[in-house]
């Protein structure tokens, strides 16, 4: 008898749930208890099922925006105080020496060198603070769309793109930067002398900053060796102020020779990559990619270069005047790009 009671009093499993101590697990928040109903010690709860959520919110920690907060940071402020000293020195010693500052080639060489300057500032600040590019929470692959190309949603091997430390899908072009920890849209790579990844958001200040770089070091050495050269004969000038002139030209020099070298080669290394819409990491897996082509009697292609004149407009813009500019509004999303064998070479190519 004791048994039958037990059998009845029991209830069904499928309908109401025993309530437990507060150290198990919540229940699934997909199933709510009942409206107006009070709950007690031992009572039961009964369970209503409600319709699953929307997609979750983007995390609070990590913003959508097109900025970044920057603390202190080593390299940056030997850039700017590099930046600082060569203008100085190149206005108020180089030109003054050469010209005179208040004489007419003297303003207008001022005037000019200052622009430079003010643009090279200016792209500079844009690289280091604007973000480079991040991959939306809510991205996630849409396979059954025939109008995706599939080497932009899986791999080589066939797995979906899926970055293990973020916990979400990324698409093609976007890395996981070490640094930032954090996945880029179309990562180049992660500069320290701007303390921030070059991706599919500031890769075009980046390399308008190193273009105007490479003309104001390129200026400011032109103005050194005119300084140098030129020897005026003043009867005031002490021995000490001559001392100092010669002690910052030679400073100067020290530090413009190896900055035009490396400015020029950086330069014309990310020129070669923006003809042929590649970025330093698509590169290095070119350079694979190419070996195991020809290891296999295939010849590799990148799959983004549609022409030197259409990779141009990818990155620097439509508008040719416009290059010089910090401009953005062409780059699209940076989540889908299109290749040279999916669209017309008409087509823009990211979307």
């Amino acid at each position: 008898m004791k048994g039958n009671t037990l059998n009845q009093k029991r209830p069904a499993p499928s309908l109401i749930l025993q309530t437990r101590s507060p150290t198990h697990q919540p229940p699934n928040p997909r199933i709510l208890p009942a409206e107006n109903d009070t709950q007690s010690p031992g009572d039961a709860v009964v369970l209503t099922p409600v319709p699953p959520p929307g997609p979750p919110p983007p995390p609070e920690n990590i913003p959508d925006t097109m900025t970044r907060s920057l603390g202190f940071s080593l390299p940056v402020t030997v850039v700017v105080l590099a930046i600082a000293y060569i203008y100085f020195s190149t206005v108020f010693i180089f030109i003054d020496r050469w010209f005179g500052l208040m004489s007419s080639p003297g303003l207008m060489n001022a005037v000019v060198f200052t622009g430079v300057a003010v643009m090279c500032v200016f792209n500079y600040s844009a690289s280091v603070f604007r973000d480079p590019g991040r991959v939306p929470s809510t991205y996630m692959p849409d396979v059954e769309d025939s109008g995706n190309p599939m080497h932009e949603i899986k791999r080589k091997g066939g797995d979906l793109r899926y970055c293990q430390k973020c916990s979400h899908y990324k698409p093609a072009r976007a890395h996981h930067c070490r640094v930032c920890k954090r996945c880029v849209l179309r990562m180049d790579h992660h500069c320290i002398w701007i303390n921030n990844c070059v991706g599919h958001a500031n890769y075009k200040v980046f390399f308008i900053f190193v273009v105007y770089a490479v003309i104001a070091c390129l200026y400011s050495l032109v103005l050194l060796v005119g300084s140098l050269t030129y020897d005026p004969e003043k009867e005031d000038q002490e021995p000490g102020d001559s001392f100092q002139t010669a002690y910052f030209q030679v400073i100067s020099g020290l530090l413009l020779v190896p900055l035009c070298v490396a400015l020029s080669v950086l330069l014309g290394w990310h020129i070669y990559l923006t003809l042929q819409n590649k970025t330093t990491i698509e590169y290095h897996e070119g350079v694979r990619g190419m070996w195991l082509a020809e290891k296999g009697g295939q010849i590799y292609s990148h799959p983004y270069d549609r022409g030197a004149y259409e990779n141009l407009t990818t990155v620097l813009g439509s508008n040719i005047c416009s290059w010089a500019l910090p401009t953005s509004g062409h780059i699209g999303s940076g989540l889908h790009f299109r290749t040279a064998y999916d669209y017309p070479s008409g087509a823009s190519m990211s979307e």
